[in-house]
């Protein structure tokens, strides 16, 4: 049994600067991001690189009509390395492009796992939520299928991953908090997958001792405190990236993704509607070592009995992240059933790294629960 999976180099840089200095982008490199991360951060130090926006070509989380028309440019360059600086959007996409040779995205879930990797893919975070950057797998939303489904193969891990805590100084509160948010669930998730190791464990209890911690510290100093926090959410994210890169996810993303890929809700917030309902269904239905381990761990941070831990967690998620029920999403009843039916169809790999794996009328139940 492999007990953890670490394929990437992973480098850290206080600062732009210096990764520039240290990798330093040639005009036979591309770099795919956004033009509010490039422009103020990079568009003075002389980087000769194409740069593409990915906001140019779509809004939202990427889709597969959005890759898609991505490559048709990227395809033009051959580039030698392919730099991803942004957050999930930016590097699920950078996966699917050096991977691609001349197929369209859905083609590729039909050749995968066996891909090729065309140009090296260097990888740097701009939140502190998608622990992707550690990982070979790429979250698409396929049009046509009505939801999020991974994209994964050996070919797409990435040849470096470079943390830049400085790329988080300037990102938005709401954002900081639905993509830290989902490192926590990453982290809590792959604590207890089926799939976990001691070695795997040790990463995700850390990136959840680490993200709570930072957010009693915001809870009482307030929203600007996180900047004090920085290095420690980005590393904290890719702990949880580490953990979930060798034990996976379970029932949070599997039946978050309808939601995500229906009414585009960025995907940490639509994790984050069914986190602790789905701990608490956990608990309910097998109250073993994994989930009572993960409640003392939790309990210990909050200061509290592990009997109060999931309303504490709820009361502390709160004050970073406002939760909403699932009709203010706009769901509607009629949606339940198709939501249960798409997580049954399509999100098996996700479901198999369960703590519980939930019946079609438990998931149901969960929708309607949230609903």
């Amino acid at each position: 049994m492999q007990e953890i999976i670490l394929e990437p180099k992973l480098f850290f840089f206080q600062n732009i600067q210096s990764f520039i200095d240290s990798f330093k982008p040639t005009d036979n490199d591309f770099i795919i991001t956004n033009r509010f991360i490039f422009e103020p951060n990079m568009s003075n130090m002389g980087i000769r690189s194409t740069v593409l926006y990915q906001e140019n070509f779509g809004s939202g989380e990427p889709s597969d009509e959005m890759i898609d028309k991505i490559l048709i440019e990227f395809r033009k360059i051959h580039p030698k390395r392919l730099f991803a600086i942004g957050g999930g959007t930016i590097i699920d996409i950078a996966k699917v492009l050096c991977v691609s040779g001349s197929d369209s995205v859905n083609t590729l879930f039909d050749k995968s796992p066996l891909l090729s990797k065309y140009c090296e893919l260097i990888i740097v975070p701009t939140t502190c939520g998608t622990g992707s950057e550690m990982t070979n797998i790429s979250i698409i939303n396929r049009i046509k299928e009505g939801t999020k489904m991974g994209l994964i193969s050996p070919a797409m891990f990435a040849d470096y991953a470079v943390l830049v805590p400085e790329f988080l100084k300037n990102l938005p509160f709401r954002i900081f908090a639905s993509s830290s948010i989902d490192a926590l669930i990453h982290a809590s998730e792959s604590a207890l997958s089926p799939k976990a190791t001691s070695f795997t464990k040790l990463f995700s209890y850390k990136a959840v001792e680490m993200i709570l911690n930072g957010y009693i510290a915001i809870r009482s100093k307030g929203a600007d405190a996180r900047s004090f926090f920085l290095s420690d959410f980005l590393t904290a994210s890719n702990f949880a990236g580490i953990a979930f890169g060798t034990a996976g996810c379970g029932a949070v993303h599997a039946l978050s993704y309808p939601l995500g890929g229906t009414y585009h809700v960025p995907h940490g917030e639509s994790n984050y509607v069914f986190f602790t309902n789905i701990l608490r269904f956990y608990q309910k239905m097998k109250n073993r070592d994994e989930i009572k381990d993960l409640n003392i761990c939790m309990s210990s941070i909050l200061k509290c009995s592990t009997l109060d831990v999931y309303d504490e967690l709820d009361l502390l998620l709160s004050n970073i992240l406002p939760y909403k029920k699932l009709h203010e999403y706009c769901v509607t009843k009629e949606d339940l059933s198709v939501f249960t039916d798409t997580v049954v169809k399509s999100q098996q790999r996700l479901l198999q790294n369960s703590f519980v794996i939930p019946t079609y009328n438990q998931i149901y139940e969960i929708y309607s629960n949230l609903f």
